[in-house]
């Protein structure tokens, strides 16, 4: 199964979630660039449980190594692939769970869910002298979080049989419920075997569950106020489709400020597996409760006439999710 997007909206700039990618393929592209000193590279930098365990290894580090790396694996990776995956895995879950958070709570939220992450598989392979990389612990905890604030969010998904892809909208706790059963799965069956730190996954995801429960209770340092009141502007919603009505009835939130000033939202329209995407202007002066009406929008119908989408205006002092 591959994630192909969620259909929550971000209601700021996920500024670290981005800033979160950008470092890690900025660090890729450093470790490519050693050259044959690549495997040293990742030694040194990579979570080695041994280095921690075994005294005869822990001796060839400094404490400032040992440390440095607790926080410098989780931004390895072991090829372009590894890379793609994982930063995807970010893109789609990360921004929500850093717009509940903001910036500052979220980027201690990441790097200690990493942290723990990578903890978890140490004390499994104590004696293990294979480095372990990768972002896929610490996303794990952001999927881990995002699976208890978002359960009912839906996660189009490709799901690929026999070279024909298929586009599923998946309720995400399912997705994410299936997902962390698998790394179970794995685990059990193979351990560590073919280089995927599966403990790290799992000791990341039940980390990100707990971390989300403290970290909603500290108190947040408003950096997110002022990107909010620029981008509440968009905002993905989903309009019901019922019955035989040939008019596709909706709602769509928008803030007290965009009520007054006027605001564009992109709509998605589903019909099956069929996902139309539209931008909506909302007018300046707006009243709640006002519907605009989309023309030709709607259902097609059996004598060859097309129907409207209907959305209802509801002004709420923080766009509905």
């Amino acid at each position: 199964m591959i994630p192909l997007r969620d259909d929550i909206p971000a209601r700021t700039t996920p500024v670290v979630n981005h800033l979160l990618i950008a470092v890690n393929v900025a660090v890729f592209l450093f470790q490519a660039a050693q050259g044959p000193h690549a495997d040293r590279f990742v030694y040194v930098y990579g979570l080695v449980p041994a280095r921690y365990f075994v005294p005869q290894i822990a001796e060839y580090f400094s404490t400032g190594q040992q440390i440095f790396a607790l926080l410098s694996f989780m931004f390895l990776h072991g090829g372009l692939w590894h890379l793609i995956g994982n930063m995807w895995s970010l893109y789609i879950f990360g921004d929500n769970v850093e717009d509940r958070l903001g910036p500052v709570r979220y980027a201690g939220f990441y790097l200690l869910s990493g942290l723990l992450s990578g903890l978890a598989h140490m004390l499994i392979y104590r004696a293990s002298n294979i480095p372990t990389i990768g972002a896929s612990g610490a996303i794990a905890g952001v999927m881990g979080a995002y699976f208890l604030l978002y359960p009912r969010s839906r996660v189009l998904t490709l799901v690929p049989i026999l070279f024909i892809p298929l586009f599923f909208q998946i309720p995400a706790a399912f997705y994410l419920g299936l997902w962390f059963f698998l790394q179970f799965w794995h685990a059990a069956g193979s351990g560590a075997a073919g280089g995927i730190a599966w403990w790290a996954h799992i000791g990341g995801f039940v980390a990100g569950m707990g971390l989300i429960q403290v970290f909603q209770r500290l108190p947040a340092a408003g950096i997110s106020d002022p990107l909010r009141t620029t981008t509440e502007r968009l905002q993905f919603i989903s309009p019901p489709a019922d019955g035989d009505d040939p008019h596709i009835h909706g709602t769509v939130a928008v803030s007290p400020r965009e009520a007054r000033n006027g605001a564009r939202k992109l709509v998605g329209i589903r019909q099956g597996f069929y996902e139309k995407i539209l931008r909506v202007k909302i007018p300046a002066g707006i009243n709640d409760g006002v519907v605009l009406r989309l023309q030709g929008l709607g259902r097609r119908t059996a004598y060859g006439t097309t129907g409207d989408l209907l959305l209802k205006v509801v002004v709420a002092e923080q766009p509905a999710h």
